[in-house]
């Protein structure tokens, strides 16, 4: 390499250190947060989409389906992004003693948001705990907490034998494993959480532990210069998006949910990319991180308006998902008891909701385009915050 490369590639690695953050990043990971609130808005505020599953085939309809499908890219990307994060911060630690520590207290608190603060707002204050995308980032960085020690390219390729291995573990389940069901719900398959407590597993942990490996794996990419590390990106995603369309079109591996023909090829058309999330398969993977990797050129060179909110929301990303969270089930509230609906026995989970219950996709945009409206001024403060104090506890934040 000449001494202009060597140049080119210590000046980013300089400056993050330095505590810069990249914008693309930031951008896409308040891009994550914006459309992810519209999955959540979805969930509570929709009746249809309470009442049967939006990716169902024989219930479901075009918008409500595409609706939950653009919103799937949000959890890989979100943790893809963690993992990155994590490798770009450790430059600033300059020890791997300090990140080590750093993943795995963060992964126990990330964890524990998500069963004491996190669940309430998905159960209603039941009491039962459900364990989703905080909990599958936290048991993430615990796992890598113990690879930072190692060459990025152990992790790297350690995370893709994940991804490209696990749905061979499809076919074994948990109640075919007495004494070891409760270890197979938290690692690969969705079911009730182990040693009797109430509530379940969402997310199983061993695909999310490949994804962000894969991130962390790839950070020395984000150390490139501008153009390099945009063509890199851009290869990746479109490499990404060439296999899952390879191996969706086989219909040989890759997914537990076989793609099937419709009389209308509307049906076919979304039954090709009705992908896997629970556990998310090596196709929704492909399609989901395929479609990030893509974006984070794009958003690179965004300006103006839009890239200043979605770095916004992208800075503060705990602080986002938690408020809008609270923000999305008080709105829901308040709409129906206007409405007039008993919301007594309400069971968002299991579908029983009333009759009368929600408002139609058209009032979900509306009610999303609202809530992120409102929360926007205290993401901004709180990222004032953030740029203006250094305290460690805001890491956690």
């Amino acid at each position: 390499m000449s001494a202009t490369a060597d140049a080119s590639a210590a000046a980013p690695a300089a400056t993050l250190a330095a505590g810069a953050r990249l914008p693309s990043i930031d951008r896409l990971r308040g891009l994550v947060i914006v459309i992810m609130a519209l999955d959540h808005v979805r969930d509570f505020f929709d009746g249809d989409a309470l009442r049967f599953d939006p990716t169902d085939l024989d219930r479901t309809y075009p918008a409500l389906f595409l609706t939950r499908f653009i919103t799937h890219f949000c959890a890989p990307t979100f943790t893809f992004l963690a993992g990155v994060s994590a490798f770009l911060h450790g430059l600033a630690l300059a020890d791997p003693r300090a990140l080590s520590r750093l993943l795995w207290t963060r992964g126990l608190w990330l964890i524990l948001i998500d069963a004491v603060l996190i669940s309430p707002v998905w159960t209603v204050g039941s009491g039962a705990i459900e364990l989703g995308t905080l909990w599958a980032i936290g048991c993430g960085m615990i796992a890598l907490a113990a690879f930072v020690f190692l060459p990025t390219g152990v992790t790297l390729a350690t995370g893709v034998v994940i991804l490209a291995s696990h749905n061979l573990l499809d076919g074994v389940h948990a109640r075919e494993l007495g004494d070891l069901a409760p270890l197979w719900t938290v690692l690969h398959e969705k079911g009730p959480l182990p040693f009797g407590l109430r509530g379940e597993v969402y997310y199983p942990i061993l695909p999310w532990i490949g994804v962000i490996f894969v991130g962390y794996g790839l950070g020395p990419v984000f150390l490139w210069p501008p153009e390099r590390r945009a063509r890199a990106l851009t290869a990746l995603g479109l490499a990404a998006l060439a296999l899952f369309a390879l191996l969706r079109a086989s219909n040989v591996y890759g997914d537990a949910k076989l793609w099937t023909h419709y009389p209308d090829a509307a049906r076919t058309a979304l039954s090709f990319v009705n992908v896997t999330k629970y556990p998310p398969s090596l196709l929704y993977a492909l399609v989901t991180l395929g479609i990030g990797l893509l974006l984070l050129p794009a958003l690179e060179r965004l300006g103006g308006a839009a890239a200043r909110v979605l770095a916004t929301f992208g800075r503060v990303p705990f602080f986002a998902y938690v408020l809008h969270l609270y923000a999305i089930l008080i709105a829901a509230f308040v709409v129906e008891t206007i409405k007039g609906v008993d919301l007594k026995g309400l069971d968002f989970r299991s579908g029983a909701v009333p009759e009368n219950y929600g408002v139609g996709l058209a009032g979900v945009y509306l009610a999303w385009i609202a809530i992120m409206a409102a929360i926007y001024p205290a993401c901004v403060w709180f990222a004032g915050v953030k740029r203006r104090r250094r305290d460690w506890w805001l890491g956690y934040l």
